[in-house]
């Protein structure tokens, strides 16, 4: 699912330039960082999306006043497709000041700024969704499921465990033949951080087939755990229930009828499936015409927030509800 979740990161909206310097300073930091080359600083950044390059290279321009330059690597023996090289060659020495990738005698910072480790909430979620567009993965539902990052380092690493500690979510660093990793393995703590991160489309798909793949799973089991499996799988419909609820409450019925129709017919039903919740719809849908639905109330709804400065939906999302 990584190439889903980072297609939807690319287009997650900022209009806060901490926010936006956040995320930029660690995909830089993740995806190549600075070289110097015969005493000048170059900064490059190699990654696996159009989109993701797309977005780097606007941000540099509208936050830092910078252009840069983009190649495309073809295919290779070194390389599983195509790659996309961000370089920022005759003001990489002011870019990396700015983003605190070089300290104040100009040698490289190892870890990730202390702007950015210190920085407030939104910019750690900034830092992380950065992170996740430079080298990061999603496997499917499983015993194996787990969120990664691939770093640079072992300080690089340790600052992203300290940015999850700070945003309620448990993740752990670790090194596998040289490769230096940050894993977050937890179910219920892989969908708070892609919903922190802002990839709530990818969350509810992901949560969906999670929870079908629960299911199934809980029919070979004995009838005594039963319940208590059920009660698992359903936690992902409460926890998009509460939020579509918060949603109402920010939108005030300022909203197309049928996003607000199907919005009621969640909070009806809260712990029904999607494919339930089509049924039921008059006239019924499909369970991905429901998500559809669904996501753009959410999103709607996150963005008349962050107009207004007031909690999104993603707020009420608590630990009960994830059953931490």
């Amino acid at each position: 699912m990584t190439a889903m979740v980072k297609d939807e990161l690319s287009r997650v909206g900022i209009t806060n330039n901490s926010e936006r310097k956040a995320e930029v300073t660690a995909l830089l930091r993740l995806s190549g960082g600075v070289h110097i080359v015969g005493g000048r600083v170059i900064i490059e950044a190699e990654l696996d999306a159009g989109s993701v390059a797309r977005r780097l290279r606007r941000d540099i321009s509208e936050v830092y006043g910078y252009t840069s330059g983009v190649s495309v690597l073809a295919d290779g023996n070194t390389r599983r497709g195509v790659r996309y090289l961000v370089r920022i060659a005759k003001h990489g020495e002011g870019l990396a000041r700015q983003t605190g990738l070089v300290d104040q005698r100009g040698r490289p910072v190892r870890g990730l700024p202390p702007s950015v480790v210190s920085g407030g909430i939104r910019d750690l979620e900034a830092a992380w969704r950065g992170a996740f567009l430079a080298h990061g993965s999603l496997t499917e539902p499983g015993r194996s499921s787990s969120l990664e990052i691939t770093c640079p380092g072992p300080e690089t690493a340790m600052a992203l465990v300290g940015a999850a500690r700070r945003l309620g979510i448990a993740a752990k660093a670790r090194e596998i033949r040289g490769a230096h990793q940050v894993v977050v393995r937890d179910g219920d703590a892989i969908s708070a951080l892609l919903t922190r991160m802002g990839a709530h489309h990818a969350m509810l798909a992901w949560e969906e087939r999670r929870m079908r793949r629960e299911v199934r799973a809980t029919a070979n089991r004995p009838a005594n755990f039963d319940d208590a499996n059920l009660r698992r799988s359903a936690r992902a419909a409460v926890a998009t229930s509460a939020r579509v609820e918060r949603a109402m409450e920010i939108l005030a019925g300022d909203a197309p009828k049928h996003l607000l129709d199907i919005g009621r017919l969640r909070l009806k039903f809260n712990q029904a499936s999607l494919e339930e919740l089509g049924q039921r719809a008059d006239p019924s849908m499909t369970k991905d015409a429901v998500h559809g639905r669904i996501r753009r109330l959410l999103a709607m709804a996150d963005n008349r927030a962050k107009e207004l400065g007031i909690p999104d939906t993603g707020s009420v999302v608590n630990d009960t509800m994830m059953g931490v």
